[in-house]
């Protein structure tokens, strides 16, 4: 699959493409992830000021108005940089929320905040029992007066430790797996109750396990319909998994170029070892696997915007197998041609690998998403 970018779109991709290389050496990245935020506040008011923040939301709350395809070239653009900040997790997650679910209290008072880089979301959906299933939710969340008072314990939250406001799943009734009776609750991350432990992931990134203890908040902290939040989490972790295929595939095209690099300088038995011609037809194979996943991140970005919800649900599906198998060959066929020194934190190359690793598992991994295709198809 193939199509022409517009003159804006272009020039949103150099925008992204400049920051990356200005910003995001290996050596700037490594510092900015042995921080304790993990990431820098500097940068992330840079993207504020560059209207990054806003581009999926609509004007009237101050946003650009973008689409799937915007926010997929700049996804693409920070994978080759393997970017720190929590896009993902503010703008695509927990604002992605807010915009689809949100009173028109809870948008203006949310959202514009989260446009102009002053206030950071975290989406707390995963527990220690649910692996990828959404619907998996044990949190739970009884009326209490005017309120709710949460109970439960959310793991692997991206961010969850510098996010100001948390988006979390709990269920107002039902069984632990039904889709039904989940809701939606933006609980401060201050609030009485609500424990945090934060922790560095394999891929650099920073997430946190979230620990809520008869935490009380009010009635207008619910988001959405009480009992009926699944089909908008479903609809949003669609467009979170668009956006991760992006950044995989610009995160493999780097690796690819980096591998490639490497093959030209090793030499072995005084010739590079590029000129060998079983490492040529490896080459080829990773760059058709990035290829191939690019037209499949293309493809779902492009559909996101379809009505028909199976139809769409499918298309997430095959470009998240796809790229889930691309990237965990990608990923393990550039460390094996720099040997075992490619997993050393020196070489850019690991850190890659360990980021493919890790977007190959987010929402699911390949297998997950061919058997879920394959129950869509039947």
């Amino acid at each position: 699959m193939d199509f022409e970018l517009s003159d804006e779109q272009n020039m949103l991709k150099d925008s992204v493409e400049r920051f990356v290389l200005d910003n995001y050496s290996m050596d700037a990245r490594a510092k900015l992830a042995n921080t304790e935020l993990g990431f820098s506040r500097d940068h992330w008011k840079t993207m504020a000021e560059l209207g990054w923040l806003g581009m999926p939301f609509a004007e009237e709350v101050g946003g650009f108005g973008g689409s799937a395809v915007d926010v997929m070239i700049m996804m693409e653009s920070m994978g080759r940089g393997l970017v720190l900040e929590p896009f993902l997790s503010t703008v695509i997650l927990g604002g992605g929320l807010v915009a689809e679910a949100g009173s028109p209290a809870q948008i203006e008072s949310i959202l514009p905040q989260v446009i102009e880089g002053n206030m950071m979301l975290a989406f707390a959906y995963a527990e220690p029992q649910s692996r990828f299933n959404l619907n998996d939710v044990q949190t739970a969340a009884s009326k209490s007066g005017d309120g709710y008072v949460l109970n439960g314990h959310k793991a692997v939250v991206y961010h969850g430790e510098t996010a100001d406001k948390i988006i979390v799943s709990a269920r107002t009734s039902g069984n632990s797996q039904d889709e039904a009776g989940i809701s939606l609750f933006v609980v401060d991350a201050k609030a009485n109750g609500l424990s945090r432990r934060g922790y560095r992931t394999v891929d650099g990134q920073r997430a946190a396990d979230i620990m809520l203890e008869n935490v009380t908040v009010a009635a207008d902290a619910l988001l959405g319909a009480e009992g009926g939040a699944y089909p908008t989490i479903e609809k949003i972790v669609e467009r979170a998994i668009a956006a991760l295929c992006a950044e995989a595939v610009g995160a493999m095209q780097a690796a690819n170029e980096i591998t490639n690099e490497y093959l030209k300088e090793r030499k072995q038995f005084g010739v590079p070892i590029g000129k060998f011609q079983v490492l040529q037809h490896r080459m080829v194979d990773m760059y058709m696997e990035a290829e191939q996943s690019k037209s499949m991140s293309d493809m779902v970005a492009m559909k996101l915007s379809m009505d028909d919800a199976k139809e769409r649900q499918k298309a997430v599906s095959a470009a998240k197998a796809q790229i889930g198998q691309a990237s965990k060959f990608v990923g393990q066929q550039s460390i094996q041609l720099h040997g075992g020194m490619g997993m050393t934190d020196e070489y850019s190359i690991g850190h890659y690998f360990k980021r493919l690793t890790t977007i190959e598992m987010l929402f699911g991994n390949t297998d997950y998403h061919f058997k879920k295709f394959a129950a869509l198809s039947s």
